[in-house]
């Protein structure tokens, strides 16, 4: 049992901060008032002269972009150390959940939500990736295929990439009618899971109101938003997540251009300024602001980038205490959290944060962490020590099995019960592949892919088999030689590939009509680099996560192969 006594309490209900005492148990807030006392036996914190705050949420965060899990303890670290008590992750596959929770639990963290993602064909979101971690839909019957394809991963919340607007300094990717994110958002809603939607020009805002979305998760920002637009969101009960620290042109820190007169400075600036107007048109207008900040995007950092999108709701027009409101209360309301968190009250999540300051007077002070409570758990602050886990880079490694898969499975899965994805190259114009499962004549499966390469100077065409769910646990195979498959193809060169916690090492095979098997030994494996610049080390086998195989022909050329019993030997 915690008491924190003598602070003052901004409980982000509306109510004016107020000096109390706080009891937490069982990691519930039990008791709140000026009269409440210690109970015997209670840890007490003296919070005199300090502010005691809800924990903040930040709605748009991107926990592992490059595609590496080493990222996470140190993510989590750094949103625990800034007061972020609760985010929603809008980056993982799926597939990756299940570990990602487990690992979460032997962690100091934030509650983390895992957001499941839907594009269009040729949309923003879809332009990378496979299409488990972005559902492609076009089509309202499969908009809600999608969401029932999501259920048994058991996502938190649902993301729309809805615009496909660029920003007017690149060609703009597909957008989802109203017709269709109207379907997803219902079939979402059937499954009690809010609907989050990449949108960013105010045409497209009219489309996520008409939808019923339930928050915007970036700032309309092609032109000033208009009265019948603000009240169609008001009235739609859409919140509004500006994610203004991502667009803010200029980071803190950063140095200004010199030249502004270019064109794409030129834009960031004009963007920036209708992101501010309308976040003051938008409250005024009586609609929602939370917060989010889409942060691990360049620029913005995890855990600052929450405070600093505080600040920048006052700069947009905010009071202090809106901007704090915006990030506790109304974020937590966003996803039918406010029963449970968002507000200091009897019967709430103690997700607590205690400031040297008074930061609804000055909004900078939320910088001033003191301690940070999660589930009633101080997780920062003096005499506290995180687990062992925050200083890992990786979950433990499991032991590598020989076989990888022999497509003997009708679900889709690897022999290690994996989830077997597609592989092309990104961007807007991605080649066309189609990789399935059949029955060799001699009996048993194989896996065969076909593929038309994109107009592009370097079109890629592959299938991944992960070598641990979601393939976030490293895999040790250092006891085994290399890899050996049978395979055959088209007479050209393809590519096999290991991805792994130290890089990506590539090797080149041929086939030709004729089944033949090959041995690629580690050694054979030519670094291709590592995550975060640099060369890869030598292969050795230790902490892999993938195999990867496919090729490339030149633009508009079709490439087949086919492949059975990749194993390592």
């Amino acid at each position: 049992m915690t008491a924190i006594v003598g602070a003052t309490v901004f409980d982000a209900t509306g109510a004016p901060p107020r000096v109390a005492n706080v009891v937490v148990r069982d990691g519930r807030i039990v008791a709140v008032g000026p009269n409440v006392r210690a109970p015997r036996g209670a840890r007490v914190i003296d919070a005199k002269g300090k502010a005691l705050l809800p924990g903040f949420f930040d709605l748009h965060t991107h926990w592992t972009p490059g595609g590496s899990p080493a990222a996470t303890p140190a993510i989590a670290t750094a949103y625990v150390k800034s007061g972020v008590t609760t985010v929603n992750d809008f980056h993982q596959a799926p597939e990756s959940w299940e570990p990602r929770r487990r690992w979460l639990t032997t962690l100091a963290t934030p509650h983390v939500n895992y957001t499941a993602r839907t594009s269009t064909p040729g949309g923003h979101g879809a332009d990378w990736g496979d299409v488990n971690t972005t559902k492609w839909v076009s089509t309202p019957e499969g908009a809600r295929a999608a969401i029932r394809e999501l259920i048994p991963y058991k996502p938190d919340v649902i993301k729309a990439f809805a615009d496909g607007w660029r920003y007017g300094t690149s060609a703009d990717n597909t957008s989802m009618d109203v017709s269709v994110l109207s379907a997803l958002v219902d079939e979402a809603h059937k499954n009690r899971l809010k609907v989050g939607t990449h949108t960013v020009t105010v045409e497209r805002g009219r489309v996520a109101a008409r939808a019923k979305v339930d928050f915007i998760a970036h700032s309309l920002q092609d032109r000033e938003v208009d009265p019948e637009t603000a009240a169609l969101i008001k009235g739609a009960g859409t919140f509004y997540a500006p994610t203004l620290a991502v667009y803010e042109p200029v980071k803190p820190g950063q140095t200004p251009p010199a030249d502004r007169s270019d064109p794409r400075v030129a834009q960031s600036f004009r963007k920036f300024d209708y992101a501010l107007r309308n976040v003051k048109i938008l409250h005024d207008a009586g609609v929602p602001i939370a917060l989010g900040t889409d942060a691990g995007m360049p620029g913005t950092p995890h855990g600052a980038s929450t405070l600093r999108e505080m600040e920048l709701l006052v700069q947009a027009g905010l009071t202090p205490a809106e901007a704090l409101i915006a990030g506790t209360a109304t974020s937590a309301k966003v996803l039918d959290l406010l029963a449970d968190r968002g507000t200091i009250e009897v019967g709430k999540r103690a997700d607590l944060v205690l400031i040297a300051g008074r930061p609804w007077e000055a909004i900078s002070d939320v910088r001033k962490t003191e301690r940070v409570f999660i589930d009633g758990k101080q997780v920062f602050g003096p005499g506290v020590q995180l687990p062992a886990a925050n200083a890992a880079s990786a979950m433990p490694t499991l032991k590598g099995r020989a076989l990888i898969d022999d497509f003997e499975r009708a679900d889709g899965r690897t022999s290690l019960d994996t989830l077997r994805t597609d592989d092309m190259d990104g961007g807007m114009d991605r080649t066309v592949q189609v990789s399935q499962v059949f029955t060799r004549p001699d009996g048993g499966k194989a896996l065969g892919l076909a593929a038309k390469m994109a107009a592009k100077s370097d079109p890629y065409a592959g299938v991944v088999l992960p070598l641990s769910r979601g393939s976030v646990e490293p895999v040790d195979a250092s006891a085994f030689k290399g890899i050996r498959l049978d395979v055959r193809g088209d007479g050209g060169t393809y590519e096999l590939a290991i991805t792994g916690l130290g890089g990506r090492w590539e090797a080149e095979i041929a086939a030709g009509p004729q089944w033949k098997t090959v041995e690629v030994p580690f050694s054979a494996f030519k670094p291709a680099g590592r995550r975060g610049g640099g060369p890869a080390p030598a292969l050795t086998g230790a902490d892999l996560q993938q195999v990867l195989l496919g090729g490339s022909r030149a633009a508009g050329e079709r490439l087949w192969l086919e492949a059975d019993n990749v194993a390592f030997y």
